[in-house]
């Protein structure tokens, strides 16, 4: 019999919609040009690359002309924070951001502080992923220039207090950079209404390719570009627009623009039938993240006295495939920076499984990760010395 596949993987990538696949083809077959190119093969493509800018806008609240295509979101990230830190390094070396931002913001962080002699604040979070208003206040200096703090994590999906965040860069004329990757598409956002002046979103997040993003600048803010060369997007990200990819984006944004409600409501039912029959059927279990205040498309667990790699090798032998946090950091051996950020043990930490969902996760998926999940667990659970010392009141 053919083994079953369930992918629940999808915070690290969705699978490509058809009608983005539609699109794609579209432009590939019958607009070859190049929108910079003033004959007609390139001008009969600016409209598809304008109409797709309009669609990115329109599912976070913005204007079109604040939208600015790039590679992805790991470049978003690194041209709003960069750009921001350079653009305004007479006023100040200060950032401000957390400890469980994903790798393209931390590692750009870094690299500041290392090599331009930049000072950065990294704040902590609580136990459930959240950092504290009180702190990002106090954290503010005379020479604070940007605020970045993403608006759900990849790994434990906990959503932070957005608008209040810009409100308070607002009140201190900070800038206020988020990285929006995972919310995009999966929470209502509304960039003018939570005081933000610069996002970051993916396309394999939200049912497109990889390789496309972009980045949100609101209108007036200006940062130094990240990619020079040509005058392409308004002169401030330079390279020839990927204008399938671009298309593929913004059929991707229209869709989940339409279907955003019903998204949400659907994806947090499967999401709490999934959290609430693990917590049932697996003992010494720990849901990582916010119960509340989390993505309607993440679960995440840390299961005591097993290691995250034996449990993902387990699950993809009965065709299950899921993560043990961020795809970018899954060969690492080290336990994830988020979970350590949490106040959980190495032990602990190094028991972690992530389950994400998407349009294409059914009911029975569900049931079948429920059915097999805990075999697992209790298989691997078997062959520990550290659950076969907790079983004889050794290691409580």
């Amino acid at each position: 019999m053919e083994l079953r596949r369930v992918y629940m993987d999808n915070s690290a990538t969705t699978p490509v919609k058809e009608e983005v696949i539609a699109e794609m083809l579209d432009v590939l077959r019958n607009y070859h040009g190049n929108p910079s190119s003033i004959h007609k093969f390139g001008q009969d493509i600016k409209p598809v690359v304008e109409k797709s800018r309009q669609s990115v806008a329109k599912l976070i609240g913005a204007q079109s002309n604040e939208i600015y295509f790039t590679a992805g979101g790991s470049e978003a990230d690194n041209w709003a924070i960069k750009g921001t830190a350079f653009a305004l390094r007479e006023k100040g070396n200060h950032i401000i951001t957390t400890k469980i931002e994903h790798h393209a913001v931390l590692h750009t962080c870094e690299y500041l502080e290392k090599f331009h002699g930049f000072e950065v604040t990294y704040l902590d979070v609580n136990d459930k992923g959240m950092i504290s208003l009180e702190q990002l206040k106090s954290s503010i200096r005379p020479t604070t220039i940007l605020i970045s703090v993403m608006f759900a994590n990849n790994e434990i999906g906990t959503i932070q207090p957005v608008k209040q965040i810009g409100e308070i860069a607002r009140e201190h004329k900070i800038l206020f950079h988020t990285d929006a990757v995972q919310a995009v598409g999966n929470v209502e956002i509304d960039v003018n209404e939570m005081n933000i002046d610069m996002l970051s979103l993916s396309g394999h997040k939200i049912y497109a390719p990889k390789g496309i993003g972009a980045l949100y600048i609101k209108k007036g803010i200006r940062i130094h570009n990240l990619i020079h060369g040509g005058g392409q997007e308004r002169k401030l990200r330079a390279g020839t627009e990927n204008t399938a990819g671009i298309a593929a984006i913004g059929k991707a944004c229209e869709l989940a623009f339409e279907n955003l409600d019903n998204h949400i409501i659907r994806m947090t039912e499967l999401r709490e039938k999934l959290i609430s029959g693990v917590l049932e059927r697996i003992p010494h279990t720990i849901v990582t993240g916010d119960r509340e205040n989390r993505l309607s498309t993440l679960a995440s667990f840390c299961f005591r006295f097993i290691e995250g790699e034996a449990l993902l090798l387990s699950l993809d032998m009965v065709g299950i495939a899921g993560s043990s946090g961020s795809a970018c950091t899954s060969g690492a051996l080290d336990p994830s920076h988020v979970l350590m950020a949490l106040g959980l043990t190495h032990e602990i930490a190094h028991g972690s499984l992530r389950l994400s969902l998407s349009d294409f996760t059914t009911d029975e998926d569900v049931e079948y990760v429920l059915e097999k999940l805990p075999v697992i667990v209790e298989r691997l659970r078997s062959m520990s010395p550290l659950y076969e010392a907790f079983l004889k009141g050794e290691n409580k």
